[in-house]
């Protein structure tokens, strides 16, 4: 059995090197507001369990899990993403929100994390537990539906 000290200092670390990927999974799934309070309350999950948590395989991926399963509870069946009124000359495309909530789930969470956290696929594969090609197939699918819905060619 680890120390109380030991243990806060393994799950400090943890929550150093991971919790932007696993909010960032959780926002790109439930959106702005919800995928923020599921990653707080999976990561209070890892923090109250950390002695169990800490010697699984995929840690952040289950706690990807546990935030999904809070998330789920809570949500209303529409994904929200912040709307952000456009400038003249803004620097995103004002209608990605909209075309992101449009998505399905494993396409928003896959192009969220490769494309909005910069996340490699392997590091993705790995945090929703699938595989490589499957992540790269839904970000592919993804970002062919998001330049259909917004109206853009190219890459």
């Amino acid at each position: 059995m680890q120390s109380d000290v030991t243990l806060r200092a393994s799950f400090s670390e943890f929550v150093e090197d991971n919790e932007s990927e696993i909010r960032h999974a959780l926002v790109g799934h439930f959106g702005s507001d919800l995928g923020r309070d599921a990653a707080a309350q999976a990561l209070l999950y890892g923090l109250e369990n950390w002695e169990r948590v800490s010697g699984m395989d995929n840690p952040a991926g289950y706690l990807f899990r546990v935030g999904q399963r809070w998330g789920g509870r809570q949500r209303s069946r529409r994904v929200r993403f912040r709307i952000v009124e456009a400038t003249e000359d803004p620097w995103f495309e004002p209608g990605l929100a909209a075309a992101l909530e449009g998505l399905p789930v494993k396409q928003r969470v896959a192009v969220v994390l490769r494309h909005g956290s910069d996340m490699d696929y392997s590091e993705i594969a790995r945090l929703t537990n699938s595989t490589e090609s499957t992540v790269r197939k839904n970000v592919e699918r993804g970002l062919a539906r998001l330049r259909k819905s917004l109206e853009v060619d190219g890459e």
